[in-house]
């Protein structure tokens, strides 16, 4: 596991923990779609089902490995 600090939004600062392909896997979508993390995981924040942030990225994660 591997704990990262974001910014969520431009203002809200907060820690996520994600195992260390959870986290190359997010990094790399972001690389791809031209976002900075803290933009992805913004995102990610904006539109979660679940309250967990760290739950909703691997769920995030997953989605989008399965629709590509």
């Amino acid at each position: 596991m591997k704990k990262i600090s974001v910014v969520i939004a431009g203002r809200h600062s907060t820690s996520i923990c994600l195992e260390e392909e959870f986290l190359h896997e997010l990094k790399r979508i972001a690389l791809i779609r031209h976002k900075s993390l803290n933009d992805l995981v913004t995102e990610i924040d904006r539109n979660k089902k679940k309250s967990n942030l760290s739950s909703a990225i691997r769920v995030y994660i997953l989605n989008e490995i399965k629709n590509h």
